[in-house]
């Protein structure tokens, strides 16, 4: 997937330029500083999901055209398999799996979350709409607008994802799914 990781910003800006829209545009249409997303465009530095999502938007396009390359083509049913969603790692020690991947004009992101104890958790995010986690393995820290919450196997939570959030394992690595509606 790293080969995938390196091609996102050349994606992004070939679409942009596309659709006609300068970085300086682009980066106020998705609420980023323009050093910001130059720097995102470039590949200097990562992506986070959550401005994935919100170029996706502006681009009127799916998240899983940046993320792959290709359009989803399940318009009834999509099926992911054991192991096979689209992964990509974010920050270190975080590792998404997108479950729907395959699925056009979906409203929500089921994803698998892997967490390993031993990496530097990542900083809190915000974006748009709500959020639902589901604690697989191990215990999962989830901070949310700066209290902590311990969910261990089977708890869950669901919240407000505009409040800054972030999720990390404890002790063990962990696993979750998390439900993202923009």
């Amino acid at each position: 997937m790293q080969d995938n990781l390196a091609q996102i910003p050349g994606r992004i800006k070939e679409l942009r330029e596309i659709m006609e829209i300068s970085a300086m545009d682009m980066a106020a249409d998705i609420d980023v500083p323009y050093e910001t997303y130059s720097r995102y465009e470039s590949g200097e530095l990562d992506i986070p999901i959550s401005v994935l999502y919100k170029v996706a938007n502006r681009l009127e396009t799916d998240t899983t055209v940046l993320l792959t390359g290709e359009d989803p083509r399940m318009d009834t049913a999509g099926v992911c398999r054991a192991g096979k969603g689209v992964q990509i790692e974010r920050y270190p020690g975080y590792e998404f799996s997108s479950l729907a991947y395959n699925f056009k004009g979906r409203t929500m992101e089921p994803l698998l979350v892997s967490l390993d104890p031993n990496k530097k958790t990542a900083a809190p995010v915000t974006h748009s709409g709500q959020e639902f986690n589901y604690v697989l393995e191990g215990v999962v820290k989830v901070t949310v607008n700066k209290r902590e919450y311990l969910l261990e196997a089977g708890d869950s939570i669901y919240f407000n994802a505009l409040l800054p959030h972030a999720q990390s394992a404890v002790k063990v690595p962990s696993k979750f799914i998390t439900i993202i509606q923009e």
